[in-house]
């Protein structure tokens, strides 16, 4: 397994500098990938997208990917015109990573939806195949659904490289749909998200789908945020190859902690990868 490793981090508007210097740091250290959280609706928070536009902009080969954007608050045609537009700009840089929606009083509240889960699960299904009609080479776009209506929008620009959705996805139904339609599945460890005796269900039932749709499961990237490194620096690198091995995910997006947030990137990057890499063979 070729292991990716970055950071998982918060778009942190009350430290402007440290938001900024912990992804350059992480790209200047070799690694691979940087996951920025979405929440419009937290007022200590910058907007995702102009982050990972400015972001893209100050780094050169690490790659960006909102982790995960909420889509009740991003109409999707609009969505896929940004990420296309910013993975061209940044070289290919760029994977999409979408949710179905939470935290329904913050959305509520900055005028979007408030979805039952089935109607959250509905729309986006909506939402994939708008994205992935505005990045298609076809003339124009119709998808007319219950939640998003897109009749004769011309697509483009067409992304750099083969851009993913990778889906925030713990449910069965979202699950399946990862298997069936998405790209990466990047759920997050820990807390009311996943529990790592979950995961060996969570990835059969992704692959079960996979296959039903006519796709190889190893097609889906499998992407964890990983939060509170529970031990001591030394042992970093082992508890992260367990994580990977043990839990079968190919790319892990370290949180990064409030404190020393740059100094944590530089010791992820150049003590711990490597040995994570040689754990892991």
């Amino acid at each position: 397994m070729a292991l990716k490793l970055g950071i998982f981090a918060v778009p942190d508007a009350t430290d402007p500098a440290a938001t900024v210097e912990q992804v350059v740091a992480a790209d200047r250290v070799g690694l691979d990938l940087v996951g920025i959280q979405d929440h419009p609706y937290q007022r200590r928070f910058f907007d995702t997208w102009t982050l990972l536009a400015y972001l893209a902009a100050r780094t050169e080969r690490i790659r960006l990917v909102p982790d995960v954007i909420d889509l009740p608050l991003r109409p999707p045609a609009v969505l896929a015109k940004a990420a296309a537009s910013l993975d061209v700009l940044s070289g290919g840089r760029v994977e999409l990573g979408l949710g179905a929606g939470a935290f329904w009083d913050g959305i509520a509240a900055m005028g979007g939806p408030r979805r039952t889960p089935k109607e959250s699960v509905d729309a986006l299904v909506e939402a994939i195949a708008v994205i992935r009609g505005m990045w298609s080479q076809e003339r124009s776009v119709k998808v007319e659904g219950e939640h998003y209506r897109v009749v004769g929008a011309h697509p483009g620009p067409t992304p750099a490289h083969p851009m993913g959705i990778w889906l925030g996805a713990y449910g069965p139904r979202m699950l399946r749909l990862t298997g069936r339609l998405a790209d990466g599945w990047l759920p997050s460890l820990g807390g009311r998200y996943m529990q790592p005796q979950d995961a060996p269900a969570m990835h059969a039932a992704i692959d079960d789908a996979a296959r039903g749709a006519g796709r190889r499961p190893e097609d889906v990237e499998r992407a964890l945020n990983v939060m509170g490194l529970s031990s001591s620096r030394a042992g970093w690198a082992d508890e992260l190859a367990r994580i990977a091995d043990g839990l079968r995910f190919s790319t892990l997006l370290v949180g990064v902690p409030a404190e020393d947030p740059v100094g944590f990137v530089r010791r992820l990057g150049e003590d711990v990868a490597p040995r994570v890499r040689e754990l892991i063979g």
